[in-house]
Order: C-alpha cells, then structure tokens, then sequence
C-alpha cells in the first residue's frame, strides 16, 4: 500500500472520529422565526436552502458549524414527509450548530403563498421613487433597503 493511499485513509478514519465526537447525527433540528411569527420550532427537517450575502447555500444534516447574514430572499425548507415549504425573509441570521440543529432568525418572513405580486410590484415603484427623490444620506439609505428588499420580494413572487 503506497503512502498516499495509507494517508489518506488515516484522514478519513480521523474525521469520521471527529465527526461523531462532535455529536453530530442524521437529523437536523430546524427553527426558523421572525417578529412576527415562529414558522418552524425545532422541527426535524430534511434540507434548509438560505440566502446569504456570501452566496445562496444549502444546509443538510452534519453541516460544518456556520454563521451568516440573511439576504432578502427565499428560504425554502424541505420536509421529512418531501415537501417543501417557501418563506420569504428581508434579512436575518442564520446559524447552523455542531449538534446538527439551524436557526434561521429574520427581521420580517411571509410565507411565500401568501405574497400578492402586483402588490410587491407597486412597493418597488413607490420605493424607487423614494429613492430618486431623497435628498439626505440618511434617506437615500433607507430607501435603497427597501428598494432591495422590495426588488426580491417581486422576484420571488413572479
């Protein structure tokens, strides 16, 4: 057996110990919860995918520990029994734990079946106009957030 191969196995047998010395397990504890209301209370759930400001990712059971700053966007939420279920979020946290559970904690969330998209596409256009007419820093901030959040708020709709 040449060395590489002797090595390699060695890692591998190492991080399996690793792994379940972390407690890590087959399942994945699911929270996801926002001011408004708590969507899912340490719900066991089969995949999370979230959108990030690093990049739109996908959690599974026995994730690497993680912690991200929530885009707007979709948080889509697959189920144990195969279905899956749609929560749009304006921002947030997500966290993901060494004992496999995953807290998503947003600033707003609506499910995704119950936003009206010709409603989402006038919130865009009164929030452009905000912006094009804000005449302090401090406006131009605030109306190019809800620009952002309204501009996915719409993509996700449509």
């Amino acid at each position: 057996m040449s060395i590489a191969l002797r090595g390699a196995r060695l890692l591998t047998a190492r991080g399996i110990r690793a792994i379940q010395s972390r407690g890590y397990s087959d399942e994945m504890s699911f929270t996801l919860a926002a001011a408004n209301k708590v969507f899912y209370d340490n719900v066991s759930v089969r995949q999370v995918d979230v959108p990030s400001f690093s990049g739109a990712f996908g959690i599974l059971p026995k994730h690497v520990p993680t912690l991200a700053v929530l885009k707007p966007g979709v948080v889509t939420v697959y189920e144990n029994d195969g279905s899956q279920k749609k929560v749009f979020v304006s921002s947030g946290t997500v966290t993901v734990n060494e004992d496999s559970s995953v807290q998503v904690l947003a600033e707003e969330a609506q499910p995704l079946d119950l936003i009206d998209a010709s409603a989402a596409r006038e919130v865009l256009s009164k929030s452009q106009s905000e912006l094009a007419s804000a005449s302090t820093d401090k406006a131009r901030a605030e109306a190019a957030i809800a620009v952002e959040v309204a501009e996915a708020i719409v993509k996700a709709a449509e």
